[in-house]
C-alpha cells in the first residue's frame, strides 16, 4: 500500500456547471484549481481516487533548482518562491523547509557535468555551487573525503508529498473549488467545434476549459480524444524511516543512494541509480522516439515485463461514456515497491552514516512516473482541441514544480500574461519538427 495520506473531505454534490474543470487531483491539479479559485473563476477538480493518491503523494519530497532541466529553471524559480509562502497561503502545514540538496560528484565526468549544468543556470543567479573538502564535510559529513566534489544548492528544499497537496485541496476549496474525489471522469463532450462539458461516473459537468492533469492516466484520456501523447510510466520506489537523531538535514543524491529528512524526523530513502522501466504495448509504438532517452541512461533504466502490459491492453480498449470506466476499476495505481533496490540503498547508506544502521523501516511504497522522451512536461492548449489545456508528462519532476506549474495553468486558462514563457512546454513539439530529447550532459 502508499503512503498515508492527509485526507481531504468528500464533496456531498457534483455541481452542474463550471467554468474549468481540472482532471486530476495530484500536486499540479490542485495548485491549478487553488490559483483559479482565487481569481474567481469556478473550478471543478475530478479525482477518480483520493487527494495526492499516486505519485504526487510517492516521490521523494525534494524542492529543488538544482541539476533541473534547463528547459524548466524559469519555472522552478518560480515555482520556489510560491512554496516559500505556501503554508500561509494554504493556511496549513506542507511541510518545506529550506535545507539544502546535495548532488555527489563521484568522478571527473560528474563535476564536468555539473560545471556544464551551472553554465545554464547562470543567467537565473542561481546559488548552486561546486563544493569540495572541508566545505563538502561542514554540509554533508564524510563526503569531502568520500567524493571528488558535490553540486550544492543551499536555498533548494523539501516538502511533505502526503500533505501539499491535500493542504492545497483544502484551500482551494475554502477560496470555492469544487474538490471532487472518487468521482472519475470518464470522458468529455463536445458541442460548436469545442469542448462544452464532462461525464463522470456521478454525472455531467457543464464546462468551457477542461485541465487534463492526471499524470499516469493522462495518455488514456488524451486518446479518447484522438490525441497521441508519447508518454510512458517508470516504476520508482521509496522507503522511510522512523525519526533519526543524527544524519544531515541536507538532501544527498549519489549513485549509491538518495535521502532526505522528513518533518517527522525519519528519512525517505531510495535508490539513487535504479529505476524500473515497465515494457507494456505503448514501449513499442513509442519506442522511437524515446530510445534516444534511453541511451542516455542505459545504467539506470531497468527494463521489465510484468503485469502492466496485460493492464494497459486491456485498459486501451474504447469504453462509452455510460459504462464504467477504466479510471473506476483502477482508483489508485500502488505498484509493488522493488525492496531489493532499497535494501541495498539503505546498506550503503548505514556504511557511511552509522545511524541509519539501526534506523527502523517502517514503510516501503512505489508511484509510476509520467514520463516523456524530452524529460519535460506538456503545459499547453491544443489548437485541434479548443478548451483543452494538457498538464501532464512531468517525469519525476512535478512535485517541487508543481505550484508553479499549477500557476501557469491557471494564467493559460485565463489568457492573461504567463508567468514564464510555456514554449518549451508545448504539445505541439511532438508534431512540428523539433528534435524531441533529453539535454545531455547535465
Amino acid at each position: 500500500m502508499g503512503p498515508t495520506v492527509d485526507p481531504v473531505p468528500a464533496e456531498d454534490r457534483v455541481p452542474e456547471r463550471a467554468d474549468v474543470v481540472i482532471v486530476g487531483g495530484g500536486i499540479v491539479g490542485t495548485s491549478a484549481a487553488l490559483y483559479l479559485a482565487r481569481k474567481g473563476i469556478a473550478v471543478a477538480l475530478c479525482e477518480k481516487g483520493h487527494i495526492a493518491g499516486e505519485q504526487s503523494s510517492r516521490n521523494w519530497g525534494w524542492v529543488r533548482k538544482a541539476r533541473r532541466d534547463p528547459r524548466e529553471i524559469p519555472l522552478i524559480v518560480e515555482s520556489l518562491r510560491l512554496w516559500e509562502g505556501m503554508n500561509e497561503q494554504v493556511q496549513g502545514e506542507t511541510g518545506f523547509r529550506r535545507a539544502g540538496i546535495v548532488f555527489a560528484a563521484e568522478s571527473d565526468e560528474d563535476v564536468n557535468r555539473y560545471e556544464t549544468w551551472l553554465s545554464y543556470a547562470q543567467p537565473y543567479q542561481i546559488d548552486a555551487r561546486l563544493i569540495s573538502g572541508s566545505e563538502l564535510d561542514r554540509v554533508m559529513p564524510g563526503g569531502g573525503k568520500r567524493w571528488k566534489a558535490a553540486l550544492y544548492c543551499a536555498s533548494d528544499g523539501r516538502a511533505e508529498p502526503q500533505k501539499a497537496a491535500p493542504a492545497i485541496a483544502a484551500a482551494a476549496r475554502r477560496a470555492g473549488a469544487a474538490v471532487l474525489t472518487s468521482c472519475a471522469v470518464r470522458g468529455v463532450e463536445h458541442a460548436g467545434g469545442r469542448i462544452s462539458a464532462v461525464v463522470t461516473e456521478h454525472g455531467r459537468i457543464s464546462c468551457g476549459t477542461v485541465v487534463v492533469a492526471a499524470g499516469g492516466w493522462s495518455r488514456r484520456f488524451l486518446k479518447d480524444l484522438g490525441l497521441t501523447l508519447p508518454q510512458l510510466k517508470v516504476r520508482a520506489s521509496v522507503m522511510r524511516t522512523a525519526p533519526i537523531h543524527g544524519p544531515p538535514e541536507s538532501a544527498l543524491w549519489c549513485s549509491d543512494f538518495a535521502f532526505r529528512k522528513r518533518l517527522d524526523g525519519g528519512y525517505n530513502i531510495a535508490n539513487g541509480h535504479v529505476n524500473v522501466v515497465p515494457i507494456v504495448p505503448d514501449s513499442f509504438r513509442f519506442f522511437g522516439k524515446f530510445l534516444p532517452a534511453f541511451m542516455m541512461d542505459t545504467k539506470s533504466l531497468k527494463l521489465r515485463f510484468d503485469g502492466r502490459f496485460a493492464q494497459e491492453l486491456q485498459e486501451a480498449k474504447p469504453v462509452p461514456l455510460d459504462h464504467v470506466s477504466p479510471y473506476e476499476k483502477t482508483r489508485v495505481l500502488d505498484p509493488v515497491p522493488d525492496s531489493r533496490y532499497l535494501r541495498e540503498a539503505l546498506d550503503g547508506l548505514a556504511k557511511m552514516y552509522p545511524a541509519f544502521g539501526s534506523a527502523k523501516v517502517v514503510q516501503e511504497w512505489a508511484g509510476l512516473i509520467d514520463v516523456t522522451p524530452d524529460a519535460i512536461p506538456v503545459i499547453s492548449a491544443v489548437d485541434d482541441v479548443p478548451g483543452l489545456i494538457i498538464a501532464t508528462g512531468f517525469s519525476g519532476h512535478g512535485f517541487g514544480i508543481g505550484p508553479g506549474a499549477g500557476r501557469l495553468i491557471a494564467d493559460l486558462v485565463m489568457g492573461v500574461e504567463p508567468i514564464v514563457d510555456p514554449k518549451e512546454f508545448r504539445y505541439s513539439r511532438f508534431s512540428d519538427g523539433t528534435r524531441v530529447r533529453p539535454i545531455a550532459g547535465i
